[in-house]
C-alpha cells in the first residue's frame, strides 16, 4: 500500500486504506469481522463525509452494526454470500434500493421510499453488500455537476470547493476519499467517466445490455443509459463488474455472457495492439489547457505495455454526431419526464434542464425521431470500420478540470460557448452513442492539483479486453496509490 503516510494522530485505518479486493478476501477468510469493517467505515466517513456531502440519507449505525453481525453470523456457519460479502455500499440515488428513500436529487421525489430494487441492486444485495445510505446525483441526473435541493452540492476530494463531475459525483468523491471500497454509478452523458476522471478514480460504462437496466416498463427505450462500476483499480471495477453483469430475462436485449469471466485475472498479452488517439478531434472538441498534454503522456505509460499508439482522424464530422445525441437525449430525457413539467405543481419545483429537455422533444417530429435512429446506425458502423484499422481508441474524459462548485455548469471552453447544459461534456457522446466499452482511467493533475482522465475504448462487447488495457495502465502508472487527496486526512488545498 502506498498511501502518503500522514502524521501518527491521522493515520488512515488500515481496513479503509485497502484495496476493495483485498477487503473481500480478508472478510472472507475472516481475517477481518464485517462489525469491524462496517465500524471502520462509519468512523471515516462521519470524519470525512462533511466536508464533501458524498454519501446522503445515511441509515441509522446502530442498524447497519446488526447487518454486519448477521453477515458474520453467516461466515460463522460457512455461508459466504459473494464478493461484496459485508462491504458498505451507498448506491446512486437514481436507482432503486428497496426500503430506502430514492429522491433522485429532486424535490419532488424528496420523501419517495422505494418498495422494490433494480436489477442491479439486486444482485448487489444477493452478493453481500449492505447499504449504508445513497450517494448523491445531480436533479434527475441531469449535468455533471453533482448539486440539488434536497441534498445540495458534492465537493471534490481534491478540493472541495470544485465539483466532484455528476451525475455519478457523489459516487466518485466517496470512492476517491475511501468512504466506500467500490461504487455504483449509471451513465447517459458520462455520468460514470467524467466524475471518475474529475476525482482520480476508475469508472466503467459498460457495452450496452451488460449489466441489465431496470426492472423498468421501457425495456426497449432504455438504450443509452447504463449502470456500472467504480473502483480504485481496473481490478475492482472488473470484480464489481462479474456481480452486476449477466443476462435477465426482463431485460430483453441485456447480454448473454458469463458474469464470472470478469472475475478473472486481468493479465493479457498487449504486445502489438494499437490505440488510436483521438485528440481533440482535429480541433474540434474545445479543450482547456493541459488535458491533451496529460492525456498524451498516459499514452506513453500503455506503450511500457507492448502497445503502439498512433493518431487518428475519426471519418464521421462531430456537428453531425452531436444533432444524433441532442435527438436521442430529448426522446429519451424528455419522455420521461415529460409529465413533471406539464404539471404545474412539479415544473415549478425542476431545473430549467428538464423543460429544455422535455420542450425539445415537443418540437420533435416522427419523421426527426425515425432519421436520428438511422444516422445513430450509420455512425455505429462507421465505428466498427474503425476498430478494423485500430484495437482500442482513447479520448480525453472531459474537457475541462473540475471548476467551480457554485456555477451550474462551463459556459465557455477556451473562449468557445456552450450552448447547452451538457456541450462541454461533448467528449463522452459518441461512445454512449456507439454502445460501447468505455473506461476511465486517471491520466495525472494540472500545476493546481486537480485530477484529469483519459477514455480508453474497445469494440462493442469488448469488455473484458477494455478491462485488461486498463490493468496493463493501472500497472505501469498508479494515480490512485500515489496521489491520494487530502481530504482524506480531513485537509483542504
Amino acid at each position: 500500500m502506498t498511501l502518503a503516510a500522514p502524521a501518527a494522530a491521522d493515520a488512515l485505518n488500515d481496513i479503509v486504506a485497502m484495496p476493495a479486493h483485498a477487503l473481500s478476501e480478508a472478510i472472507r477468510q475472516r481475517q477481518v469481522s464485517c462489525r469491524e469493517v462496517m465500524t471502520a467505515y462509519l468512523s471515516h466517513i462521519d470524519r470525512i463525509n462533511p466536508k464533501l456531502n458524498a454519501i446522503v440519507a445515511r441509515r441509522d449505525s446502530d442498524e447497519l452494526l446488526r447487518e454486519a453481525d448477521e453477515r458474520d453470523a453467516q461466515l460463522a456457519a460457512g455461508q459466504w454470500l459473494g464478493w461484496l460479502h459485508g462491504m458498505p455500499q451507498a448506491p446512486k440515488d437514481l436507482t432503486a434500493v428497496r426500503g430506502m428513500v430514492t429522491s433522485m436529487g429532486s424535490l419532488v421525489y424528496k420523501d419517495q421510499v422505494t418498495v422494490h430494487d433494480s436489477i442491479m441492486i439486486e444482485r448487489m444485495r444477493a452478493a453481500g453488500a449492505i447499504f449504508i445510505g445513497r450517494s448523491n446525483v445531480p436533479e434527475f441526473g441531469l449535468g455533471s455537476h453533482t448539486y440539488n435541493q434536497v441534498y445540495g452540492t458534492t465537493g471534490n476530494p481534491y478540493d472541495p470547493s470544485r465539483t466532484a463531475g455528476g451525475s455519478s459525483g457523489g459516487a466518485a468523491a466517496a470512492l476517491a476519499a475511501r468512504m466506500l471500497p467500490v461504487a455504483d454509478g449509471s451513465d447517459f452523458g458520462g455520468s460514470l467517466r467524467n466524475p471518475a476522471a474529475f476525482c482520480n478514480v476508475y469508472g466503467m460504462r459498460p457495452s450496452a445490455g451488460r449489466v441489465p437496466y431496470g426492472p423498468s416498463t421501457e425495456v426497449f427505450l432504455k438504450q443509452l443509459a447504463y449502470e456500472g462500476p467504480m473502483g480504485r483499480s481496473p481490478r475492482d471495477v472488473a470484480l464489481l463488474l462479474s456481480v452486476m453483469a449477466g443476462p435477465d430475462r426482463r431485460v430483453p436485449l441485456s447480454l448473454t455472457g458469463d458474469p464470472a469471466q470478469f472475475a478473472q485475472a486481468l493479465d493479457a498479452d498487449l504486445r502489438g495492439k494499437r490505440v488510436g488517439w483521438l485528440g481533440d478531434w482535429e480541433g474540434y472538441l474545445p479543450m482547456e489547457a493541459g488535458i491533451l498534454e496529460l492525456c498524451e503522456l498516459a499514452l506513453a505509460d500503455l506503450t511500457l505495455a507492448g502497445c503502439e499508439t498512433v493518431d487518428y482522424q475519426v471519418p464521421f464530422a462531430g456537428e453531425r454526431l452531436w444533432r444524433i445525441w441532442l435527438a436521442h437525449r430529448h426522446l429519451m430525457v424528455g419522455g420521461q419526464l415529460h409529465p413533471l413539467v406539464h404539471n404545474p405543481e412539479t415544473r415549478k419545483l425542476v431545473k430549467p434542464a428538464v423543460v429544455w429537455e422535455v420542450e425539445g422533444l415537443e418540437g420533435m417530429t416522427a419523421r426527426q425521431v425515425y432519421q436520428a435512429t438511422e444516422e445513430r446506425s450509420a455512425w455505429y458502423h462507421t465505428v466498427l470500420r474503425m476498430f478494423e484499422d485500430v484495437d482500442y481508441l482513447a479520448v480525453p474524459s472531459a474537457q475541462v478540470f473540475p471548476f467551480d462548485a457554485s456555477l451550474d455548469w462551463p459556459k465557455e471552453i477556451g473562449g468557445r460557448p456552450m450552448d447547452t447544459y451538457h456541450r462541454w461534456m461533448e467528449t463522452v457522446t459518441p461512445w454512449t452513442l456507439a454502445g460501447c466499452p468505455v473506461i476511465s482511467v486517471p491520466v495525472g493533475f494540472n500545476a493546481a492539483g486537480l485530477p484529469m482522465g483519459m477514455q480508453l475504448i474497445g469494440p462493442p462487447q469488448a469488455d473484458l479486453a477494455v478491462l485488461q488495457l486498463a490493468h496493463a495502465y493501472g500497472q505501469a502508472r498508479d494515480w490512485v496509490e500515489s496521489r491520494p487527496p487530502a481530504a482524506l486526512w480531513g485537509k483542504t488545498p
